[in-house]
């Protein structure tokens, strides 16, 4: 009976240790890749009049998440591209699986196809011992530092006349 016990306790070791790339192995994979191409990169800026922006937190306020290449309306193509370097589902898998991908957000100009920045960012999730709890997960670039929202806010600005009014203020 003993042995058993013993059993069902290493169990859940050797499974995450036979699983595959460790948690480490993929962070390190993650951090190598973000050196390589990782960030957010600014082309040109737009300069844009103050009712483009959200009055209460100055985000552009034409941004539509949800109309895919067309989020930006009709001036801008938002183009989102995922490649899979691992491809697994630790949220719904359990938090021994792992998953690594690289997210690749641009903002193309339509009028002449122009790109005015984009944003890399690599992710990796899972590697955990089995359990009912969240995967970890790890970023590179960190989440605040780099998201499709820094690279609107860096490529969408105020017009000059606008920040001369609100430091006039």
């Amino acid at each position: 009976m003993k042995t058993f016990f013993l059993f069902l306790l290493i169990l859940p070791l050797i499974t995450a240790c036979a699983s595959g790339p460790s948690k480490g192995q993929l962070d390190a994979e993650v951090d190598r890749l973000c050196a390589i191409d990782g960030g957010v990169r600014v082309y040109e800026t737009v300069p844009l009049p103050p009712d483009k922006f959200d009055k209460k937190y100055g985000q552009i306020n034409f941004y539509r998440p949800t109309q895919g290449e067309n989020a930006l309306g009709p001036e801008y193509i938002y183009q989102w591209d995922i490649h899979y370097y691992k491809k697994g589902h630790p949220v719904s898998q359990g938090a021994q699986e792992t998953a690594m991908r690289r997210d690749h957000v641009k903002i193309i100009r339509k009028s002449d196809m122009k790109l005015m920045g984009e944003v890399v960012k690599y992710h990796r999730a899972g590697g955990d011992l089995p359990g009912p709890w969240m995967p970890s997960s790890y970023h590179c670039p960190g989440v605040l530092e780099a998201n499709e929202g820094v690279l609107m806010n860096h490529i969408f600005i105020k017009s000059v006349e606008e920040k001369e009014n609100e430091q006039n203020k």
